[in-house]
């Protein structure tokens, strides 16, 4: 680690300062290399504008509001690129399945008995959720995707929100017709937000037909954002994808003309070497979801491959109906692992790899590379502090690497978004937690008695 730090470095001209927050450690992007001791970040409104050692920063800006933390680890918030957000309502409701047996007979019935107040509900659980665990950043493709834009909204968190379609009604939209009408509402709807994007959100070819993977990927095309669909999830997928259009899933998407750098193909795990060559030339993004892959017994996605043909890849959680929670520090670790054991390679998916997945790399999967996913100055303020002072994090060697095997979601104790404090010594500043605990328990028990009856 070096002794001394870089000098402070600053967005000509220099502002005032609203907020410093300074720390034992400041580890601006993924890389060992970078990590500053004793350093610190000055934010103006929502953006980053100067960076360096913490004195250096308290003597330039003396009366910015100042958040210190004796041990604390400053750093990048984590990026989700595949969340279903609203699922935190069927944890554990179905577990132990194959991935068609779970969805077909348990998740899709347990849907159509889904309203408004129970998807806003239950995002907001997850919202919750993912900021005590270090999550700044999620794409979330479900249902009812306007109360989902509502309680991102309320909590002050940056998303990428898509309402998924597909060729049957959905218990929000009914026939897919409106589904289009639904969609065009809220790119209108939030077409300036700040924080919330809207996506193109297919489910997947074994869910759509070509007409309506090309609308919305006209879509995608006329509002520049991503389009998100799962992809090649499995080996039965792929089976199905062959039998209609005698292709696999990624073969098909690129015959419609659906593979370029705005797509983001989540899961992946059943490709070939020629599939990965595809989904490179076209600068495809893949959302990896390791521990949803594991736990439904997908298989593991080719990560090593993907990432030699340097395709970009983030990391997701999927929903907590398949994970169970949203825990990026968890899938960190997960995915390090897992991969070193199916390439019988201690080498692959090294901590700085992982941990630049978690953080520039699903920036870059959103086409937001440019303003989050790293610290620098004139990016976003979307930051988080970890406390180092604890048993499993002590001693410190190398940082990546306690962020990938170590660290733990509970360990993040301050949160900022966008230059906002939403939550500070582990309280929710945007949310009320208690509130949201009550009437999930609520709402647990109305799933339950419904799905008995």
């Amino acid at each position: 680690m070096p002794e001394i730090p870089p000098p402070l470095t600053t967005m000509p001209p220099a502002h005032q300062a609203d907020l410093l927050i300074t720390g034992r450690w400041l580890l601006p992007t993924s890389r060992q290399r970078d990590a500053i001791a004793g350093g610190g970040v000055a934010v103006r409104g929502d953006r980053i504008i100067a960076m360096g050692r913490a004195d250096e920063l308290a003597a330039r800006y003396p009366d910015a509001r100042r958040l210190h933390e004796e041990h604390g680890l400053i750093m990048p918030g984590l990026v989700n690129t595949h969340t279903h957000a609203a699922m935190a309502c069927f944890r554990g409701l179905a577990d132990d399945l194959p991935l068609m047996t779970w969805l077909e007979d348990h998740i899709f019935p347990a849907e159509a008995r889904l309203s408004p107040d129970i998807v806003y509900q239950s995002t907001l659980l997850s919202l919750a959720e993912m900021i005590k665990s270090g999550t700044t950043s999620f794409c979330d493709m479900y249902l009812f995707a306007g109360e989902v834009a509502r309680a991102a909204h309320q909590s002050g968190m940056r998303a990428w929100i898509g309402e998924v379609l597909y060729d049957f009604p959905s218990p929000n939209y009914g026939e897919l017709e409106n589904g289009f009408a639904y969609v065009a509402d809220l790119f209108r709807q939030y077409q300036d937000h700040p924080l919330i994007t809207i996506t193109a959100d297919p489910h997947g070819v074994y869910t759509c037909s070509p007409d309506l993977l090309l609308r919305l990927g006209a879509m995608a095309t006329e509002h520049n954002c991503p389009y998100v669909i799962h992809l090649s999830e499995n080996a039965a997928e792929v089976t199905l994808c062959r039998e209609r259009h005698g292709c696999t899933p990624v073969e098909h998407l690129e015959r419609l003309g659906l593979l370029n750098p705005r797509t983001l193909a989540v899961h992946c795990v059943v490709v070939d070497d020629r599939e990965i060559g595809i989904l490179a030339a076209h600068g495809v993004k893949v959302a990896h979801c390791p521990e949803s892959n594991m736990k439904l017994a997908s298989g593991p996605a080719p990560v090593a491959g993907l990432l030699r043909a340097g395709v970009t890849l983030g990391l997701g959680t999927d929903g907590s109906a398949s994970n169970n929670d949203v825990d990026m520090f968890g899938e960190m670790n997960s995915a390090a692992k897992l991969h070193k054991l199916i390439t019988m390679n201690p080498t692959v998916m090294d901590a700085e790899t992982t941990l630049h997945m978690a953080t520039l790399g699903g920036a870059s999967c959103l086409q937001a590379d440019s303003d989050i996913g790293s610290l620098t100055v004139g990016k976003k303020a979307d930051i988080i502090v970890l406390d180092l002072n604890q048993p499993h994090l002590t001693p410190l060697y190398n940082i990546p690497s306690h962020l990938v095997y170590a660290a733990r979601g509970a360990d993040v104790i301050h949160s900022i978004i966008n230059g906002r404090l939403v939550m500070r010594h582990r309280q929710l500043l945007t949310l009320d937690e208690g509130a949201i605990l009550t009437r999930m328990e609520e709402i647990g028990r109305t799933i339950l008695t419904s799905r008995n009856h």
